[in-house]
Formats: C-alpha cells, sequence, structure tokens
C-alpha cells in the first residue's frame, strides 16, 4: 500500500514515489503493452480494442511528455525512460490492489452484533476505542450488553462477551485474554488519616464500603465481610461507579479494579488481597467463523492485551 511523503506525493511501500500524473487507467495500459509487447495481445488482454489502447499510450506519453516504447513492426519495446517509469507503474499496481483488497473485505463486514461485557469495562476501555473500529468497518454495528447477569449466550442473548468467569460448559469458544486486578483502594485524606493509627496494617479500625445484598456473592463482597469481621460496613452500594464515587468522598476503604481507581485519583492500601479475576472472550461456537464475528473479535483481544499492565496491576 502507499503512503503520502510531506510533498504530497504517493509512496510505495518500496519507496518508488508515484507520480500525480501516472493515472491508474492508463498506467495498465503502459503496463500491459511492456510485458506483452504488441498492442494486439494486450488489448486483448485488457479486453478493449487496439485503437482506444494506442490513445492511451498516446496519452501517457504526452502526459510525461517523453517517449515510453519505441515501435517496431515486430511489437513494442521499453525506452530508457519507459523502463525507469516501469518500476513506478508496478509500484501503483501493488498499490491498487491492495486497496481494492481492503476495499472488498470491509464491504463484506456488515450487519449487528450483540457484545456482553461488564459496566466498566464497556465505558473506561471498550467505547473509548470504538471509533477505530467503526472508521475501519462503517456498516458493522456493535449494541453493548452491559447487564451480564441476566445475559445467555446460550440463549443467544449475545453473539460475543467478555467475561470474568470461565464458562464450565455450553457450544462455547473461549480464549483467555488476561487479568483483571483488584487492589483495596481509598482517598488520599482517607489514607493519610488511617496511616496515623497506632497499627495501619489493620482493619479493626477501618470504614468499608461493600456490595449490596443481591452482589453479595462476589469476591470483591466477601472479602470486605472478612475484614469487617461481623461490623456493618460504612455503605453499601450495587455498582463499581457508585464504589469508586464513596471511595472518593472518603466513606472507606472499597475493593476495586486498580485501572478503575487509579484513573480516580485514589490510592492502593494494598495489591495483594487475592480477588484478581481472569478476563475471557467468549462467543457461540457456531459464530465463531463468521467475518463479522471475528473482527469483533481481533478487535477486543487485540484492546484488551494492548492494556494488559493496566488492567492487571496499580499504575506506576
Amino acid at each position: 500500500m502507499e503512503n503520502r511523503s510531506k510533498n504530497g506525493k504517493l509512496i510505495s511501500t518500496n519507496g518508488n514515489k508515484i507520480p500525480h500524473d501516472l493515472v491508474w487507467d492508463d498506467t495498465k495500459a503502459f503496463l500491459a503493452v511492456a510485458r506483452k509487447g504488441t498492442l494486439s495481445v494486450a488489448a486483448q488482454h485488457l479486453n478493449i480494442g487496439i485503437a482506444t489502447l494506442s490513445r492511451k499510450i498516446d496519452r501517457l506519453e504526452e502526459a510525461r511528455k517523453i517517449p515510453l516504447f519505441v515501435r517496431h513492426q515486430s511489437g513494442y519495446q521499453l525506452t530508457e525512460d519507459g523502463r525507469e517509469l516501469m518500476a513506478k507503474a508496478e509500484a501503483l499496481e501493488t498499490a491498487a490492489a491492495a486497496f481494492a483488497s481492503e476495499a472488498k473485505a470491509q464491504a463484506g463486514i456488515s450487519g449487528k452484533l450483540r457484545l456482553a461485557t461488564a459496566e466498566n469495562l464497556a465505558t473506561h476501555l471498550i467505547l473509548p476505542a470504538l471509533p477505530e473500529l467503526r472508521t475501519s468497518y462503517p456498516e458493522l454495528h456493535i449494541e453493548i450488553l452491559t447487564d451480564v447477569t441476566s445475559v445467555n449466550l446460550h440463549r443467544r442473548d449475545a453473539d460475543i462477551a467478555i467475561r470474568m468467569v470461565k464458562p464450565e460448559s455450553g457450544n462455547v469458544t473461549l480464549r483467555r485474554l488476561g487479568t483483571l486486578g483488584f487492589g483495596l483502594y481509598a482517598s488520599k485524606e482517607y489514607v493519610l488519616r488511617r496511616n496515623k493509627r497506632a497499627n495501619p496494617e489493620s482493619y479493626e479500625d477501618d470504614d468499608c464500603i461493600s456490595w449490596s445484598e443481591a452482589q453479595a456473592h462476589l469476591s470483591s463482597a466477601q472479602w470486605i465481610r472478612r475484614a469487617l469481621n461481623g461490623r456493618q460496613p460504612a455503605v453499601l452500594t450495587s455498582s463499581l461507579a457508585t464504589q469508586v464515587v464513596a471511595a472518593k468522598a472518603g466513606l472507606g476503604l472499597a475493593v476495586l479494579p486498580h485501572f478503575l481507581a487509579t484513573e480516580a485519583g485514589l490510592l492502593c492500601v494494598d495489591t495483594n488481597i487475592g480477588v484478581d479475576q481472569q478476563i475471557y472472550l467468549v462467543m457461540h461456537s457456531d459464530l465463531s467463523h463468521s467475518p463479522r464475528m471475528r473482527v469483533l473479535a481481533d478487535f477486543l483481544a487485540d484492546l484488551i492485551i494492548k492494556n494488559r499492565a493496566r488492567l492487571s496491576s496499580p499504575s506506576q
């Protein structure tokens, strides 16, 4: 494929500059005559008339202001200038073929796919990157479902999912992409207060932010329950977004994903709390070879792999 230099001229991948006045339609004619050696064979190859082909060659020579062929009764032979132009014409041929191939591939990727994922990943990771995918595949439409507790791939509620729990059954294809790391976080003011205690390593005097009853099964909720050791949490919420806000307000300690907490400006009190989760890309096996599914799956996999460090550990 070609790029553009600072002066706007096309440059092929092998470094050959492609002149502005080198029109692809005339270039095809030039290459055909150079390779076939006669107008008749080249015209047959291009499926055009000999007179039309001759006009294209004349127009190209007039635009270049140099003869490109020596005409003999036996056929056409390249001049020295023609041989020099040959490399540039072949570069344009390569660029045109690559463009056509990419355009054809993108034109075939269309339709709607439903992606099920956690709201924090959708909001802070996937949606900010989605314009890149939409630019390449404007006819591919994505529906993002964040109420993951009610979404079931087996029922085809969604086509593809980013899960933090490994599926143990069902007709699905999965791939482990990385780790979602968690730590114990609090506001700067709260950390300063607790560091003045005689025993800041203990949690017996800490206020904690935990999950509502419907989310009590979560490993982070269970960690908080053990840390409280029978005491009541300062506040209960039903989403990570509200837990981040509660921690920023200084209401206590919260178990949060590293990437959310550090973006919010919270301080990490402990990184070794044992509630990290694996990140899996899961799709229904019947759809795994669909071209549009592969496009979305590759996009999600590349995105998470590129952000592995950010997702797995506190930012440095």
